[in-house]
């Protein structure tokens, strides 16, 4: 086992609750336009007061006309939140999930509305910043929170403010800056289930007093699997969905008498978990029907553990085949992710008024996959590696200030990114692919094709041992110019106006490397000869030129959908822009409203069959037109805050990518639209004493007329369902008690429950094939549930040291995040289930 550890530092007791989150102590606040100062508190008579940056200027979060959760650090740990997906524990607004791959499948949602991907190019609708820059994919953003200052989540599309334009909205994540003052330091050291073993320092070196500070941080995370992985004979033989990770990030902080401050940071992490196990919830007919022993593949077909749900509609039975956390694979996955970057910041103040701001970065993401991609003991379809390579670089320059005595607050910037893909995905068909299609066939044939069918229409070709390898490549640059202004008309009276010009172009390519398969041009000339029974030949064909192994540009590919090589180019500009009108009533008392057209862009389905058959492989930009309107108010002299957004947005060319059964497939739907009211709110009765939470309720959906003048069934599917992992509430309650025990002692006790309504997990809520049918895929609705998180610590009072212990997921909810139909498993269903209850002790110490 690696060990990483550096020197380190405690607990801040402070109290920071998400919602209108308030944050750690501080003994000043950060005027107005000082963007990069610490998150600070300024004590009044009953609540604290967070400035965030959601502006790129400091400013007191109940001044922000903008729905946004700010989160403090001490929230992040008390709720157990340690990395990007578990942001969803502090954010009812926000959720993510995640499916096989670590480095490719992470999806990030926001009022409901995301880009579902197991797909390299495409672009998240979540965009997330880390120190300024932006992390070009969701993969890239998966490192452990360690000496975090706050995560902001902005709700709604961004583009006039942060240097990359996004449709749903954007996660601002801020690492503490170097004190050029103060030696210190914490370390954190955990102990948990499932033999967790994390380990968290940071330290703090003043190199030249208020000049020039280092300051190091690194954390190591081990944890086992929360899946056991089982053969076709039952017999373990690995885990799934644990932790091996490590992150060490260093800073040089530095400002000078003039006042030009900014800081270079460097960063390494590397994980090496399994992870990507599914688990089976609805099984194929062909189990049920004993057919696969009637091929020599067993009587489940390689599926091991518990049986699970043969009702498509049974919800007990699947509930209990994911409690068992039982997968079948016939090898263990491996992952390898590596990354490094360096980022660089840069404030330079023009006189009183204004300051340059430049932020720049260059990042290098390495990832290599190989895992099971049927989802079953049995050796059928496997990827043997799939290698991804990610170079992003970006610049940022504003120049902002004020003028008219503090009445303008004018912003102006440009903003400049490349980002180049390669991935490199092989793929190989098992010693029981053979075998798998005749137990699918056995039945409509009464077995007249024997166990491997495919050697009848081949010439007796095998398939087990084809291989191939698809080469995908993707090379975008990325410019804008923007402006974000506001003005105070008259006293408490504000109007903003902010425009963004961007422009993108993309050249994308698919190649194919080494291929093997001498089957599926063997199965065509079958094909073609009329050999193939009439009712056979779209699944002879479908299985015998298998998209992910079939030889690219073939003679037929004209006629059938064979993959096809393409290298082409994307192109597109949009004029982002906002609008904005806020009054403050009183002190305590803000209400705005909004409008914000918004806009994603389009690009290349990077994928074998991307352009099968003649089709287009680029994908729309996704636009969103979004209304907004919120109040935020405090009140019982400021012991209590309420903040209230209500909200409308409209998409147009949404981004969906659907995975068949057999093929990835990306699409544009013409219309999406999300409705909802947000509630946040803390109330501190006593100063022990505080409660806190949030509500959302929305209608995410696709609406009736969402095809427009389209005619695919995949489109026509969709209409009138809810989109994907969007329950229609979330709601999060908690409460936080502190007490000075005396003898320099302090304790505090907080718990918090998460819950959810009912939400689909799959793309599809009806089987496209059969429409005028309208039947429900099985296993689409996660049931509504409510996770619970709880946490007790003792320290002394001058956080020199604190012990605490926790449990999240309390009571051990499993539930499913994506459902998917089974590769290659006609009739059966596998689901990607989310973290069960975790539990363990920390001890933190400062210097």
């Amino acid at each position: 086992m690696r060990k990483f550890l550096l020197a380190s530092s405690a607990l801040a007791i402070g109290l920071s609750v998400p919602g209108v989150a308030l944050a750690q102590e501080a003994e000043e606040t950060p005027q107005a336009g000082e963007e990069g100062q610490e998150t600070t508190v300024e004590e009044t008579t009953g609540a604290q007061t967070i400035i965030v940056t959601a502006t790129r200027r400091a400013q007191d979060i109940q001044e922000v006309p903008l729905a946004v959760t700010a989160v403090g650090a001490e929230t992040l740990e008390r709720q157990g939140v340690v990395n990007v997906q578990e942001i969803t524990q502090v954010a009812p607004s926000f959720s993510t999930s995640n499916a096989q791959l670590a480095s490719g499948s992470v999806v990030l949602r926001i009022r409901g509305v995301g880009t579902t991907s197991n797909n390299i190019g495409f672009e998240s609708a979540v965009g997330i910043f880390i120190d300024g820059a932006y992390q070009s994919r969701p993969g890239v953003a998966l490192s452990e929170f360690v000496d975090v200052e706050r995560v902001e989540v902005l709700r709604g599309p961004q583009g006039t403010l942060f240097g990359r334009n996004t449709s749903a909205g954007a996660l601002n994540i801020t690492n503490n800056r170097p004190d050029l003052n103060e030696f210190g330091g914490f370390a954190n050291a955990t102990y948990g289930n499932r033999n967790l073993l994390s380990v968290q320092g940071a330290i703090n070196a003043p190199l030249v007093e208020n000049t020039l500070a280092l300051r190091l941080t690194g954390a190591y995370r081990e944890r086992d699997g929360y899946i056991t992985l089982q053969d076709a004979t039952g017999a373990e033989i690995g885990e799934s969905n644990g932790a091996d990770q490590y992150l060490i990030r260093g800073q040089l902080g530095f400002e000078t008498e003039g006042g030009i401050r900014g800081r270079i940071i460097g960063d390494y992490t590397e994980s090496t978990a399994p992870f990507g196990a599914a688990l089976e919830v609805l099984q194929s007919p062909v189990e049920t029907a004993g057919l696969f022993g009637l091929v020599g593949l067993g009587a489940r077909g390689g599926m091991s553990g518990p049986e699970v749900a043969t009702s498509p509609f049974d919800r007990t039975s699947a509930q209990a085949a994911a409690d068992s956390r039982i997968a079948s694979v016939n090898f263990e996955p491996t992952t390898e992710v590596d990354q490094w970057g360096v980022t660089g910041e840069i404030e330079i103040p023009l006189g009183d008024s204004a300051d340059i701001v430049y932020i720049g970065s260059y990042r290098e993401y390495n990832a290599l996959e190989a895992y099971d991609s049927d989802f079953s003991g049995i050796d059928v379809f496997n990827v043997t590696s799939n290698v991804t390579e990610i170079e992003t670089m970006t610049h940022e320059l504003r120049i902002q200030g004020d003028a008219w005595d503090g009445r303008l607050e004018w912003l102006v910037g440009g903003y400049y990114a490349e980002e180049d893909i390669a991935q490199a995905a092989s793929f190989e068909l098992g010693e029981d692919y053979g075998e798998l299609i005749g137990a699918l066939l056995f039945g409509p044939t009464g077995g007249a094709l024997g166990p491997n069918p495919l050697t009848v229409f081949s010439g007796g070709i095998d398939p087990a041992g084809t291989t191939n390898t698809n080469l995908y490549s993707q090379n975008s640059t990325s410019w804008s110019v923007f402006t974000h202004n506001t003005l105070e008309v008259a006293d408490g009276l504000k109007l903003t106006l902010g425009l963004r010009y961007s422009d993108e172009s993309k050249d994308g390519a698919f190649a194919q490397g080494n291929n093997s398969n001498t089957l599926c041009p063997a199965i065509l000339g079958a094909i073609g000869a009329g050999a193939v029974p009439a009712p056979l030949v779209n699944t002879i064909f479908g299985t015998g030129c298998f998209a992910f192994t079939a030889p690219a540009d073939l003679p037929a590919a004209a006629v059938f959908p064979l993959p096809r090589t393409f290298a082409d180019t994307f192109e597109d500009n949009e004029l982002i822009y906002t609008g904005k009108i806020a009054y403050e009533f009183d002190a305590p008392v803000n209400v705005y409203a909004s409008f914000t057209h918004g806009y994603k862009a389009g690009g290349f389905n990077l994928d074998s069959t991307a352009a099968a058959g003649g089709a287009d492989p680029r994908f729309a930009s996704e636009e969103v037109d979004a209304y907004e309107a919120g109040l935020k108010a405090q009140a019982l002299d400021d012991a209590l805050t309420l903040n209230v957004a209500v909200f409308h947005e409209e998409f147009s060319d949404f981004q969906v990518l659907e995975f068949t059964g057999a093929q990835f497939t990306t699409f544009n739907v013409p219309r999406a639209l999300t409705t909802g009211v947000e509630i946040e709110t803390v109330w501190r009765p006593s100063a022990n004493l505080t409660f806190n939470g949030g509500l959302t309720a929305m209608n995410a959906r696709y609406p009736d007329d969402c095809a427009g003048d389209q005619t695919s069934p995949n489109v026509l599917a969709l209409c009138g369902n809810s989109l994907t992992n969007a329950p229609d509430i979330v709601a999060i309650m908690g409460a936080t008690y502190e007490r000075d025990l005396g003898n320099y002692l302090d304790f505090f006790l907080t718990g918090q429950i998460r819950m959810e309504d009912d939400r689909r997990t799959s793309t599809q809520a009806v089987d496209p094939s059969n429409l005028a049918a309208a039947i429900p895929v099985p296993f689409d609705v996660q049931d509504s549930n409510a996770k619970i998180n709880l946490r007790a610590g003792i320290g002394a009072q001058d956080d020199s040291w604190a012990l605490e212990v926790f449990a999240n997921n309390l009571t051990n909810q499993i539930t499913r995040a994506v459902t998917f139909n089974t590769v290659l498993r006609s009739g059966s269903r596998s689901a990607f289930i989310q973290e069960p209850r975790s539990y363990g002790i920390t001890l933190r110490g400062a210097f």
